[in-house]
């Protein structure tokens, strides 16, 4: 009897469960790539694209999805070891070692813009940021140029920790400048609108947003690349990040 009513609990188990026997994919994200990609709230992704990606390629595969917050500076290590498998909002160019990992298809593009109080002179230039301090992101790779720039001090990189507390340094003067990549900053903008600072014209640098596959990934690659590509031939991805900004409007 003991042996029956297990095997009924697990059966009812089964059916309350979409995922019952589904493979774990443990989804790597950080929290410093902000909304409207990333909310991780107490170390728990809350919301945001990266999360609603996820969730679906879960259906779409079968696949039990477990998200775990990553550091940046973690996250080649993390794929690496195994700790982790997948993570998305990256580009090779992010990666010391790119060609360890496994590339998906192109998400969508995105591109590193500057911003700058609103009542303080544009600094559009590499020349008109020399002998200004610029903020930045912990170990974010920039163009090439800019890197030079930072390396031979002609430009202050300051490291600050995440978007927010940059955007509030910019408005209290303590950063001439800050340079992140335009969702985020515009999305955090939109949700701070008194704070008295703007997108300058022009961009530094546009490039792909893909995801990266370490070698423990639980299916074959190719099957995680042909599901991303629907959803970027389908509209799904570019329908999930306007999503976001509904978000954003129902919080106002």
């Amino acid at each position: 009897m003991g042996t029956d009513l297990q095997r009924f609990l697990l059966i009812c188990l089964c059916l309350t469960s979409a995922l019952c026997g589904a493979e774990e994919l443990r989804w790597g994200y950080s929290p410093s790539n902000g909304m409207p990609y990333v909310e991780s709230i107490d170390h728990e992704l809350a919301h945001g694209f990266v999360r609603d990606l996820g969730e679906r390629i879960g259906q779409l595969l079968n696949l039990e999805v477990r998200f775990i917050e990553t550091p940046d500076k973690r996250v080649e290590a993390s794929l690496q070891q195994g700790s982790i498998q997948l993570l998305c909002i990256n580009n090779p160019q992010w990666m010391s070692a790119p060609e360890k990992l496994h590339w998906s298809p192109s998400l969508f593009e995105e591109e590193d813009v500057l911003a700058q109080r609103s009542d303080a002179p544009t600094l559009n230039t590499l020349d008109a940021l020399r002998g200004h301090t610029l903020g930045t992101s912990l170990g974010y790779v920039y163009p090439p140029a800019l890197m030079e720039a930072f390396a031979s001090h002609a430009i202050r990189r300051n490291d600050v920790r995440d978007l927010e507390t940059r955007l509030h340094m910019l408005e209290h003067q303590r950063l001439d400048a800050i340079v992140d990549m335009r969702r985020p900053l515009e999305f955090l903008l939109r949700e701070h609108p008194n704070l008295s600072i703007q997108v300058n014209p022009g961009v530094l640098q546009r490039y792909s947003i893909r995801c990266s596959y370490g070698p423990t990934l639980p299916i074959p690659a190719e099957r995680l690349d042909a599901a991303l590509q629907t959803l970027v031939d389908d509209g799904s991805i570019q329908r999930m990040l306007a999503q976001q900004d509904q978000l954003l409007r129902q919080r106002r």
